[in-house]
C-alpha cells in the first residue's frame, strides 16, 4: 500500500498526471492488488510473469472487456516499471505481457454538410446561444479534447495571432488556430461572459451558474442543438475532433500536421483517420489516372 501511494505522488507531483488520471491509475492498481489477495500474494516480489498472465484470464472472467483489459494492465505495467525503477523488485513480469488486441473502429465524423447545421443552430439573440456556438466552432475548428475545451483560461488566448495555448494529455503544451468566424464569435461571447458570473472567474467558457463549465454540460449542450438542427446520428464532442481530423486530411492536409494539431504523440494514433480518407482518393484515382477508366 505505502509503494502504490509513493508511485501515486510520483504521477502526480513528478510527471504532472491530472486527478482523474490517477483515480483511474488507483482503481486499477486496487484491482489488482484483489487479484494478489484472492490468490494469496502478499509480496509484490512474487509476481512473476505467470501470476501476470493468470491475471488477464483473471479480468477476462470478471467480464471486463479489452479495452478496459488493456488500461489495467498499462497501470499495473506502469506501477511495476516504477518499482524496478526505484530497486524494489528486480524484475518487471509485465514487461512482456501483451493485452488483447483491439478491433479498431473507425471513428464517426459530420459530413460538411452536418457539421454547417449544427453550428449555425445555436441561437446568436442571446448570450446563451452566443455561448455555444463558439463552443461548437472551438471544438471544431481546433480540433480539442472536451476536456482541454473546459480547460481554457483567459490568458490562453492570443486573439491578435488567433492561436490559443492548450495544455493536453501528460501536461503537454500545443498551439491550436482558429478562423475569422470563430474570431467573431469569441469576441461576441467576451461582450456578455461578465454576465455569466457574479465573481471573476478565469476560464473562458462560463456555465449557466457561473462557475467552470463541466464537460457533461457541454455533452448536454451538444444533444440539444444535434436535435435542433435535425441530425440523426449520435453526436459527442470527440465527433467534432474526428470531424476536424478528417476535414484536414480531405483538403489535402499532412498526417504530421494533423498529428501535431491534435496533441497526438504517436503519427500512429492518427493515422486512424487516413481509413476515412481512402475513399475520397479511391474517387480522384479513377477520375483522374486514365487506365483506371
Amino acid at each position: 500500500m505505502k509503494d502504490k501511494n509513493v508511485f501515486l505522488d510520483y504521477l502526480k507531483y513528478e510527471r504532472n498526471y491530472s486527478n482523474n488520471t490517477i483515480i483511474a491509475y488507483e482503481n486499477n492498481i486496487e484491482k489488482f492488488f484483489l487479484y494478489l489477495k484472492e490468490n494469496n500474494i502478499v509480496d509484490l516480489k512474487d509476481v512473476n510473469y505467470q501470476v501476470a498472465r493468470n491475471y488477464i484470464s483473471y479480468l477476462y472472467k470478471d467480464n471486463y472487456q479489452p479495452k478496459s483489459i488493456n488500461r489495467m494492465l498499462s497501470a499495473v505495467r506502469s506501477f511495476f516499471k516504477y518499482l524496478k525503477m526505484n530497486n524494489k523488485i528486480l524484475l518487471n513480469p509485465f514487461e512482456l505481457i501483451e493485452g488483447p488486441k483491439i478491433a479498431k473502429k473507425l471513428p464517426k465524423y459530420l459530413t460538411i454538410n452536418d457539421c454547417e447545421k449544427i453550428l449555425l443552430a445555436p441561437d446568436l439573440s442571446n448570450k446563451t446561444g452566443i455561448r455555444d456556438a463558439l463552443i461548437l466552432e472551438l471544438l471544431y475548428v481546433t480540433g480539442i479534447r472536451v476536456g482541454e475545451l473546459v480547460n481554457i483560461q483567459l490568458n490562453d488566448i492570443l486573439m491578435p495571432s488567433k492561436t490559443i495555448k492548450i495544455m493536453g494529455k501528460g501536461s503537454k503544451e500545443r498551439i491550436v488556430f482558429y478562423g475569422t468566424r470563430c474570431d467573431s464569435l469569441l469576441k461576441k461571447y467576451l461582450q456578455v461572459r461578465s454576465s455569466f458570473f457574479k465573481k471573476k472567474i478565469d476560464y473562458l467558457i462560463i456555465s449557466n451558474t457561473g462557475k467552470q463549465m463541466s464537460t457533461k454540460e457541454i455533452r448536454n449542450i451538444i444533444n440539444k442543438l444535434k436535435t435542433k438542427a435535425g441530425i440523426d446520428m449520435n453526436i459527442s464532442p470527440h465527433t467534432f475532433r474526428h470531424t476536424f481530423a478528417t476535414h484536414m486530411l480531405n483538403e489535402g492536409a499532412s498526417l504530421r500536421s494533423v498529428q501535431e494539431l491534435l496533441g497526438h504523440e504517436n503519427l500512429s494514433t492518427t493515422t486512424i483517420y487516413t481509413h476515412l480518407t481512402n475513399e475520397k482518393l479511391r474517387k480522384t484515382y479513377l477520375m483522374t489516372h486514365p487506365r483506371a477508366r
